[in-house]
């Protein structure tokens, strides 16, 4: 140590100044931070781009964060690739010198295990990893999904219908491609009563393993006296009465519900309690009451109203810019959907609340409090008060069937191995 502090001192003069002056101009380098109006222009390039490639936070992750300003660094962790390359593009064509560090998802923490099935007879799904979140939506068991990262014991999962939840880790189980697809062919049913169980042994005085709504899928592994063994996503085993299912094949190969069909299924939920995010027997919200319709009869339609409402075929209903009581009554069809606002009289462009199922002669069906069956027409004793001045909008779903967001599950590659 002493002879390398000696052959330092020896240095010229003037290497030192040069080794000092070059340490000065590093440290200046890495310290000076990027002036407040370059990050301020970045950010707004980075969310006018995030907002025209994916605005819904409810169909893609697309998180931001600056990581740096010096040099000037952003993280983005998102589920579109392309977003990447979108920002990166737009950053470089307004001279903007910023790094993008990318987090594309699914994640590579999962190992693989990018698919899942739902567990529950029904899970209940958040908006953010943790119990006291708002809960957005619900899973039926056997909901196929895609898993896209955990989370403080949840998962961030993707739906059939496009839609990102968190849901606890004992409400989903996750798999690889091939145990995925090994469930895809499998032989299963589709639970179409309103509601029973799965029983321990073959008989209905056994304890039960599980409850079951309607819309429920298991996978059957043997038949015994009149009940089908399954098997559940998390192994567990029981017994379900035939006669309270059917083959989850034959039901993909029903015909396209017609408008009886749908309003049958929206009958059965008749008292069924409003509940925010609900999606199934045990509870159902606007939006979630007519998903839940459509599904029971083989249709995936988007899950919430303002979605919904972009889906599907426009239905006039207005007489200049005021919604028509005569046009709602010789326009609409039954099936169709109707859509309203929170306020009077927003007209076409008023933000989009509440959807029911338009009935006949007036009459729709809605989860309001609990579902029941309301009229626009003015004079009928079920008169919903507010309802024709907040309608807004009306869509028919069962004349586009396979395109607009509005498709068969039997079409669907969360479902069907051979659309993958």
């Amino acid at each position: 140590m002493l002879n390398a502090k000696r052959r330092f001192l020896k240095w010229p003069a003037q290497k030192t100044t040069i080794v000092l002056l070059l340490l000065k101009v590093s440290f200046s380098v890495q310290a000076t931070p990027t002036d407040s109006l370059t990050v301020q222009r970045a950010q707004q390039i980075i969310y006018a781009v995030k907002q025209k490639f994916a605005p819904d936070k409810r169909t893609e992750v697309a998180n931001i964060q600056l990581i740096s300003t010096s040099p000037l660094i952003f993280g983005v962790e998102t589920t579109k690739p392309s977003l990447i390359n979108e920002i990166r593009t737009a950053l470089a064509d307004s001279s903007v010198n910023a790094e993008i560090k990318a987090d594309t998802l699914p994640d590579k923490a999962l190992h693989g295990k990018i698919y899942g099935l739902a567990n529950l007879s029904v899970t209940n799904n958040r908006a953010m990893p943790a119990n006291a979140a708002e809960m957005v939506t619900q899973m039926l068991l056997g909901t196929p999904v895609t898993v896209i990262k955990k989370q403080r014991g949840y998962y961030l999962v993707r739906t059939p219908d496009g839609y990102l939840s968190w849901v606890e880790g004992s409400g989903v189980a996750p798999m690889d491609k091939v145990a995925f697809e090994t469930w895809q062919k499998s032989l299963k049913i589709i639970y179409t009563a309103q509601y029973g169980h799965a029983f321990e042994q073959p008989t209905r005085v056994a304890l039960p393993v599980s409850d079951l709504v309607s819309g429920d899928i298991l996978q059957v592994i043997d038949q015994q006296k009149g009940f089908y063994k399954v098997i559940f996503p998390d192994q567990r085993e029981g017994f379900v009465l035939k006669k309270e299912t059917e083959n989850f094949n034959k039901w993909l190969q029903m015909p396209n519900p017609n408008a009886d069909q749908i309003l049958t299924a929206a009958k059965t939920l008749i008292g069924v309690p409003y509940l925010w995010g609900g999606t199934s027997i045990k509870g159902v919200d606007c939006s979630g009451f007519t998903k839940s319709c459509y599904f029971l009869n083989g249709i995936i339609i988007p899950r919430d109203a303002s979605q919904q409402a972009l889906a599907g075929e426009e239905v006039d209903i207005y007489d200049a810019d005021t919604v028509s009581m005569d046009k709602c009554l010789k326009n609409l069809k039954p099936g169709d959907l109707l859509f309203f606002s929170s306020g009077m009289s927003q007209g076409k462009q008023a933000k989009i609340t509440h959807t029911a199922i338009y009935m006949d002669n007036g009459q729709f069906i809605q989860s309001a409090g609990f579902v029941k069956i309301s009229s626009l027409v003015p004079q009928a004793a079920n008169n919903d008060v507010h309802s024709l001045k907040r309608l807004v909008k009306a869509r028919r779903m069962l004349t586009t069937i396979g395109k607009a967001d509005i498709f068969r599950v039997s079409n669907n590659s969360y479902y069907n191995v051979c659309k993958n």
